[in-house]
C-alpha cells in the first residue's frame, strides 16, 4: 500500500532551489481542515476547547494558524509559555501541564493567567510560596493499574510518573478550595498514539465518574475535563485512521449518560492533541546522496536522526515515498540511513521501495509532530529548515536552517587560547 504525499516531485524540485534539503515541510490546508473537523466533532459541547500540545511542533507560524482556527495551547515549560505569549495566546487560551516543575515555570504560568494543571499534590505547597491560587485550576489524575480496551492493554498508568491517586486528588481539591479556587478541572493521559475510536470515550467515562464523585463528596464545581492527547494517527498505510466524528460522538454519549443526570451539563471538554493535529500534515524532505552494497543494500540520505529521532529511539515506522516513482513496483529492499555515527540512524530497515537513484527526493511521512521538535546536534549536525506550503501553493520559510555560527554561538571563546 502507498500513502499519498501532499507534495509532488515538481514542487519539491522547485523548493529545493530555495531551501536545500533536508527540510521539514508543513501543509497549511491540511492543518486548517483538520482543526475544523476536530471542532465539528465536539461542537455539541459549548465549552469545548482544543489546546494544541506545543511540545509537538513549537513553531510560531504553525501556532498562529491554529490560533486563527480557535485553538489554544498546551505548554509544559517556561520556553513554551514564553513562545505562546509572544504568538498572542492569552489567559485561559493557555493550559500549563508540567511535571517536576521549576519555580520560574510556575511563576510565569501564574503571571500569564494560564490554567495551571498540578501534576502532584506536593506541588501545591511548592506553588503557594511562589504565586497566588487562581479561581480556575486543575489536577492531573492517575488511576494506576493497566488501561485496557477489550482486554488489550493500551498502557500502564501504574508505571507512569504522571498524576495523583484518587485520594490525593480529593485532598488536593480540598486544599485548593480552601485557598480560594472556585472552578476545578480534571486531567488525565492514560495511553499514547491509540489507533482506536474507543480510547477517548472510555477515558471520558472514567473521568466523568470521578467528576461526579468529587462534586458529591467535596461540593466543588468541576468546570472542565481535559482528555489530554493520545488519539493517534495511522503511521502505516494499512492502519485504519481514527474517525474523529465517531470519537466525539462516543464522548457525547458518555457525557449524556453520566454528567447530565447530575446537573453537570455546564462542564466543558478540553483536549490536548499534538500528533493528531499536525503529524500527518508534515513531512521530512530529503535527498539520496549515497548507496552502499555490502551484506544489505543501503541508501544514504542527507537527513539523519538529528532531523527525525523517532525511528532511531523508538523503532517507529514512518512511511517513505520516492517522489516521481509512486507507481513503480516496490521491488528493492533497502535500509535507508542517515550519516550519524550510530547504527540506529535508520529511517527504514529492510524496507521494500522502488529502485532509488542518487539524487532522488524522498518524502518521509507524518513528521508534523515530534519531528523537528525532537532534533538535536549530535555529531555537530545542524538542524534543518522548516517550510510552510501555503494554501495558495506558495511556500514560506518559517525557520531557517542552522549554521555553524549557530552551533558555536553558546560557547564563550573570549579566553580560549589563540591559535
Amino acid at each position: 500500500m502507498e500513502k499519498k504525499p501532499f507534495v509532488t516531485l515538481e514542487q519539491v524540485q522547485e523548493m529545493a532551489q530555495k531551501y536545500p534539503t533536508p527540510f521539514h515541510l508543513y501543509d497549511e490546508k491540511g492543518i486548517r481542515e483538520n482543526a475544523r473537523r476536530l471542532k465539528q466533532a465536539f461542537a455539541w459541547n459549548k465549552g469545548f476547547k482544543e489546546y494544541f500540545a506545543v511540545k509537538a511542533t513549537p513553531n510560531p507560524y504553525l501556532m498562529q494558524i491554529l490560533k486563527e482556527e480557535g485553538i489554544g495551547v498546551d505548554c509544559s515549560s517556561y520556553t513554551e509559555l514564553y513562545l505562546s505569549d509572544k504568538v498572542g495566546f492569552k489567559g485561559h487560551e493557555i493550559m500549563f501541564s508540567s511535571n517536576v516543575t521549576p519555580e520560574e515555570d510556575f511563576k510565569l504560568a501564574s503571571d500569564l493567567d494560564a490554567i495551571i494543571n498540578f501534576d502532584d499534590i506536593t506541588h501545591l505547597k511548592f506553588y503557594e510560596k511562589l504565586a497566588p491560587f487562581h479561581e480556575t485550576m486543575c489536577c492531573r489524575y492517575n488511576p494506576g493499574g493497566n488501561f485496557s480496551i477489550h482486554n488489550q492493554i493500551m498502557d500502564t498508568p501504574n508505571e507512569a510518573k504522571y498524576g495523583m491517586t484518587k485520594d490525593q486528588m480529593k485532598d488536593a481539591f480540598k486544599y485548593m478550595k480552601a485557598k480560594g479556587v472556585k472552578h476545578f478541572g480534571i486531567h488525565a493521559f492514560l495511553a499514547s498514539n491509540t489507533i482506536t475510536e474507543e480510547y477517548y470515550p472510555k477515558l471520558a467515562r472514567i473521568l466523568f465518574k470521578l467528576a461526579v464523585e468529587m462534586k458529591r463528596e467535596l461540593g466543588v464545581h468541576i468546570a472542565f475535563i481535559n482528555l489530554s492527547g493520545g488519539v493517534g494517527i495511522p503511521y502505516k498505510p494499512e492502519d485504519k485512521p481514527n474517525d474523529i466524528m465517531v470519537i466525539g460522538e462516543g464522548v457525547r454519549k458518555a457525557y449524556e449518560e453520566i454528567l447530565v443526570p447530575e446537573g453537570m451539563d455546564d462542564l466543558a471538554i478540553f483536549t490536548e492533541l499534538g500528533r493528531f493535529m499536525l503529524a500527518p500534515y508534515g513531512c521530512l524532505v530529503t535527498k539520496a546522496i549515497h548507496e552502499k552494497h555490502i551484506y544489505r543494500e543501503y541508501i544514504g540520505v542527507d537527513a539523519c536522526a538529528a532531523n527525525l529521532m523517532r525511528p532511531a529511539i523508538y523503532g517507529a515506522y514512518h512511511h517513505i515515498t520516492v517522489l516521481g516513482k509512486e507507481k513503480e513496483p516496490r521491488d528493492h529492499v533497502y535500509d535507508v540511513t542517515g550519516g550519524l555515527c550510530e547504527n540506529c540512524d535508520k529511517f527504514a530497515v529492510q524496507r521494500s521501495l522502488p529502485k532509488i537513484d542518487i539524487g532522488d527526493y524522498l518524502v518521509i511521512h507524518d513528521t508534523g509532530a515530534h519531528g523537528f521538535s525532537m532534533g538535536y546536534n549530535y555529531n555537530g549536525k545542524l538542524r534543518s529548515a522548516e517550510v510552510l506550503l501555503k494554501e495558495d501553493g506558495s511556500t514560506q520559510l518559517i525557520r531557517r536552517a542552522e549554521t555553524k555560527e549557530d552551533y558555536f554561538a553558546t560557547l564563550d571563546l573570549e579566553h580560549f587560547p589563540k591559535q
